[in-house]
């Protein structure tokens, strides 16, 4: 077995979450998913495929209906000023977390240098540690409860010698969004150090903020066609379909011919009757997107308001994606500990800070995405109980 497999660190959200099986009591909010089911209408045209026996393999790069409807997505929200994304820049994949990792193997090579901005999800520095890469972190920094990027700091960090950047925004878990303009700074670094772009934007709909183009800024806004950059998308958070594992990435079109073929040796294709649902869930988008981030939107703004009303909390309203994340005073530095008695002491079920970066030891992330507001608020009233006990 391989030295950078064997030294991958298990999942500490996933650690709190084993701790917690069995218990019907606990109201857990440590996964990164909505507990609404798919939309009917998605679901029945993946049963639609199957009834008519669509049970084969597909192109390796996905239904070309699939990859059109896309492409044509991308375009309109990020293809202003003529800058179209044609369906020769776009894979489909099983998964967005698939869309990532064949990304880093197309780019990085063992031994090569990789920057990545924490605090992140870590399947996302994983990936580069098990090319053999040498990682190099840039840590947002936290100001009153939320989290920013020292844009000179993230630029030293960036050299002739880095091969590749991976960067989140909207960031999970702290909801810090890139602006416009630190985009196209970084994008004009990378172009004079010669590093790629790996963008992971699969919250890019989950943004709270007005915009013109009702999502949040994003790489492919600034970009040309042939700029080192992938950026990458899924169907899980915008279309509430977690489970059905289908994402796709968007990359220079000379690219596109090596990812069809890292696809046949990761995976062969994502399955046709999963397609089939992706593209009636584009097709039908605005009867999913707009209510969910109506929705998350109401949740973000009860959650965040009853946490700040907690002494012990220290919380600030993300802009994007579909977490409050919140250091707690006064309950120790460990966030996998404090986790872990959260869910023994109170039922209540939240992802330690320390999962996605040494620097975020002592905050934890809550998964505001419940279809019912209310137990959001019952998760509050156990955290608030469990301080007044426990400090």
């Amino acid at each position: 077995m391989r030295l950078s497999i064997l030294s991958l660190a298990e999942s500490k959200i996933r650690e709190v979450a084993n701790a917690a099986m069995g218990r019907p009591d606990v109201l857990a909010f440590w996964f990164g998913e909505s507990d609404e089911v798919t939309p009917d209408f998605i679901r029945q045209a993946a049963i639609d495929s199957l009834q008519q026996g669509e049970t084969f393999y597909a192109h390796n790069l996905g239904l070309p209906d699939l990859r059109q409807v896309i492409a044509n997505n991308m375009s309109h929200r990020h293809g202003h000023g003529g800058n179209l994304i044609d369906i020769n820049r776009i894979a489909v994949t099983p998964g967005g977390v698939n869309a990532l990792m064949m990304a880093v193997q197309a780019i990085v090579d063992p031994g090569d240098r990789v920057v990545a901005v924490i605090p992140v999800w870590p399947n996302l520095t994983a990936h580069a540690l098990i090319m053999g890469a040498q990682l190099t972190t840039v840590a947002l920094q936290p100001i009153n409860g939320a989290w920013q990027l020292d844009l000179q700091q993230l630029m030293d960090a960036i050299t002739p010698s880095t091969r590749l950047l991976i960067i989140n925004a909207p960031n999970n878990p702290t909801g810090w969004t890139l602006t416009p303009d630190e985009q196209k700074a970084i994008l004009a670094h990378c172009r004079k150090t010669g590093t790629w772009i790996l963008a992971d934007e699969v919250y890019e709909s989950l943004y709270y903020e007005p915009t013109f183009n009702h999502c949040a800024p994003s790489f492919l806004d600034v970009a040309q066609a042939q700029d080192r950059l992938v950026v990458v998308h899924s169907f899980s958070k915008s279309y509430l379909m977690t489970g059905w594992r289908l994402g796709w990435m968007v990359m220079p079109p000379d690219m596109t011919d090596s990812i069809g073929k890292l696809i046949e040796f990761n995976t062969s294709c994502a399955s046709v009757f999963t397609q089939r649902a992706g593209i009636v869930a584009l097709q039908r988008e605005s009867e999913v997107t707009p209510r969910v981030v109506k929705h998350l939107q109401t949740c973000r703004d009860s959650l965040v308001g009853a946490l700040s009303q907690l002494p012990q909390v220290q919380v600030a309203s993300p802009k994007g994606g579909m977490y409050a994340f919140f250091r707690l005073h006064g309950a120790g530095d460990d966030s996998l500990v404090i986790a872990k008695r959260l869910v023994k002491e109170a039922g209540l079920g939240l992802a330690p800070g320390n999962a996605f970066a040494p620097q975020a030891q002592g905050w934890l992330r809550w998964c505001f995405a419940s279809k019912d507001v209310s137990r959001l608020g019952q998760g509050v009233g156990r955290l608030q109980q469990w301080l007044q006990k426990a400090l």
